[in-house]
C-alpha cells in the first residue's frame, strides 16, 4: 500500500523503500496515479527528458512529501536521508557509479559551519535511504529500473578522511579563496560544480575580498561512490590494502602527509636497490617504478584502499641525467562522437582532471639505473584547466565537429589537420592504439579499423586517439 510507512521509524522507511528494487520510475508513477484515483490518460507535470528530473521524484510520488530546499535530514523524526544515484554498465557488462553523490549546498553568502559533526553536512550523511537505479541513456529517463535499496553510513575509517576533506573545504572558503575551489582538492568528500550551470551561477562571498565564486555543491566524489558500490552493495570488489590501518594516525596528521614521510624515506635510492628490498624482479617495464611506489606505502599489489576511493592515481615521471623529461604522459582514450557532443563542463576530459588526484613519484636516471628524488601530490590547478585545457579541448572538438581533414602523402602517409603539441602549452591528443587504422570517404582502408579506430562524425573512421599532457608542462610543475 503506498505511503504505508512510519516516518518516526527507521526501520519502517528501509522496509517500504525496498519494495521499489525492481520497479521503473513509471512504475511507481502509475502506481501513484491509481492511489490518487487520477486516471491513466492524466499525466503529470515531470519532463522525463529533463536532467534532474528524477532528483525529486520518490520524495512526492512514492515517500508523499513535497520536495524542499531543507537542510535538515528528508525524514528528519529518525535522520534518514533519501539519496539516488545512478549505475552505469561498462562495455564489458560490469556496473560502475555513474556520478558523484550530491550531499547539500555550499552557501558563500553566510558564516561556515566549521565542526564537521555539527554541520548539515553530516545531517545529512549520518544515514542515507541510498537508492541505486540503472541509467539506460537508450530509453527514457522514467523506464530507468530501481536496483537496489539499503541503508548506509559511512565507516568511521571513511569518516576521518570525510572530516579532513570538510575542514580543508571549509578553510579555504574562509580564506576568501571559495573561486579557487577544486574537486580534485580533496579525497572523498568533494566541492563539485553544478554541470554546464555553473558559469551563470556565480555567487558573492561572505569572506575576503568578495570575488564571485562558481555555484557548489559538498558531494560524495564519484570513485568513493563506485567503492560504496562494489564494497557494500554488490560485494564484488577487488580486495585493497589500507595504505594507513591506525584510523587514529589520520588524527594527527593528514594523509597525504603520512604517505609523504613513507615515500621520503627511500629518497636517493636507485629503482635496482628498491627492487632488490622489496623482492621484485628488475626487468625495466614501466610498470615497474609504479609498483615500487606501492611498495614503499606498504601495499604488496596495485589497489590501495585510499588511492581507489579518492581517485588518486599514481604516475612514474622519469628524468634523464641532464633533468629533461622525454616523455608526455598519456590519458584514457576517447571516442570521437562522445566528444563532438559533449559541452566542456559535462565532458570527460573536465570530469577526469578535475576530479582526479595524481602522486607523481619521480626517478632520475644515472648510469644504467634509476634514483628516487621526489615525490608530490598533484592536481590540475584550476586556472590552467578552465583556460588552457578548455582551449586546447575546444579546438579539438571544433575540429571533429567540422570534419577532420586528410591528406596522404607519396609514400602513403596519412595525415591530418588536428592540433598538435605545439598549438596547447598544457595538452594534445596523439594515436593510443598500436597500429593506425583508417576508413576514409575517398576509399582508403587502412589497419585493423574495428580494433584499432572509431567514427567521426562524417562517417569517416580514424585512428583511436588519448589526450596527453605535454611533457614539457609536467617538468614545470614538478
Amino acid at each position: 500500500m503506498l505511503f504505508d510507512y512510519d516516518r518516526t521509524s527507521a526501520d519502517s522507511i528501509f522496509r517500504y523503500a525496498k519494495r521499489l528494487e525492481g520497479k521503473t520510475f513509471l512504475d511507481i508513477r502509475n502506481q501513484y496515479l491509481s492511489h490518487m484515483g487520477i486516471p491513466d490518460a492524466q499525466t503529470l507535470s515531470e519532463d522525463a527528458r529533463a536532467k534532474g528530473q528524477l532528483g525529486n521524484f520518490l520524495e512526492e510520488y512514492y515517500f508523499g512529501y513535497k520536495p524542499n530546499g531543507d537542510q535538515a535530514a528528508d525524514f528528519r523524526e529518525t535522520g534518514v536521508e533519501l539519496k539516488q544515484t545512478c549505475i552505469d554498465v561498462r562495455k564489458d557488462g560490469t556496473y560502475t557509479a555513474g556520478e558523484r553523490l550530491s550531499v547539500t549546498n555550499i552557501s558563500y553568502e553566510e558564516p561556515v559551519e566549521e565542526d564537521f559533526y555539527r554541520s548539515h553536512v553530516w545531517e545529512k550523511i549520518r544515514l542515507i535511504l541510498l537508492v541505486h537505479y540503472l541509467r539506460d541513456k537508450s530509453v527514457p529517463r522514467m523506464l530507468y529500473r530501481i536496483l537496489y535499496v539499503n541503508l548506509f553510513t559511512p565507516p568511521a575509517a571513511d569518516l576521518d578522511v570525510i572530516t579532513s576533506d570538510y575542514r580543508k573545504i571549509v578553510r579555504k572558503i574562509i580564506a576568501g579563496k571559495a573561486h579557487e575551489l577544486s574537486e580534485s582538492d580533496t579525497l572523498y568528500l568533494g566541492a563539485c560544480t553544478k554541470g554546464a550551470t555553473a558559469e551563470k551561477s556565480l555567487r558573492p562571498q561572505y569572506y575576503g575580498d568578495h570575488v564571485p565564486a562558481k555555484k557548489r555543491n559538498f558531494c560524495l566524489k564519484r570513485q568513493y561512490m563506485d567503492y560504496v558500490l562494489h564494497t557494500y552493495i554488490l560485494r564484488d570488489a577487488v580486495p585493497c590494502e589500507r595504505v594507513v590501518s591506525d584510523s587514529a594516525a589520520l588524527k594527527e596528521r593528514s594523509f597525504e602527509e603520512i604517505v609523504m614521510e613513507r615515500i621520503s624515506g627511500h629518497f636517493g635510492r636507485s629503482d635496482r636497490e628498491l627492487c632488490a628490498e622489496y623482492g621484485r624482479e628488475y626487468n625495466g617495464n614501466k610498470a615497474q617504478w609504479i609498483d615500487l611506489a606501492y611498495r614503499m606505502l606498504g601495499i604488496r599489489g596495485n589497489h590501495a584502499e585510499e588511492f581507489v576511493k579518492a581517485n588518486i592515481v599514481v604516475k612514474a615521471i622519469r628524468l634523464e641525467e641532464n633533468g629533461a623529461m622525454r616523455e608526455s604522459m598519456s590519458f584514457p582514450p576517447f571516442r570521437f562522437l562522445d566528444l563532438a557532443s559533449q559541452e566542456w563542463e559535462d565532458s570527460d576530459v573536465y570530469a577526469y582532471f578535475s576530479e582526479t588526484r595524481f602522486l607523481f613519484v619521480v626517478y632520475r636516471r644515472r648510469g644504467r639505473e634509476y634514483v628516487l628524488r621526489s615525490a608530490r601530490f598533484w592536481n590540475m590547478p584550476r586556472a590552467d584547466l578552465e583556460v588552457t585545457v578548455r582551449e586546447g579541448w575546444e579546438a579539438v572538438r571544433r575540429t571533429i565537429r567540422e570534419g577532420v581533414r586528410f591528406s596522404v602523402s607519396p609514400n602513403g602517409t596519412i595525415s591530418n589537420n588536428l592540433p598538435g603539441k605545439g598549438d596547447n602549452r598544457i595538452i594534445h591528443i596523439r594515436p593510443h592504439a598500436a597500429k593506425s587504422a583508417y576508413r576514409l570517404a575517398n576509399g582508403i582502408v587502412r589497419g585493423n579499423v574495428e580494433r584499432d579506430a572509431n567514427p567521426l562524425p562524417d562517417g569517416q573512421w580514424m585512428t583511436t586517439q588519448s589526450f596527453w599532457i605535454n611533457n614539457s608542462y609536467i617538468l614545470g610543475e614538478i
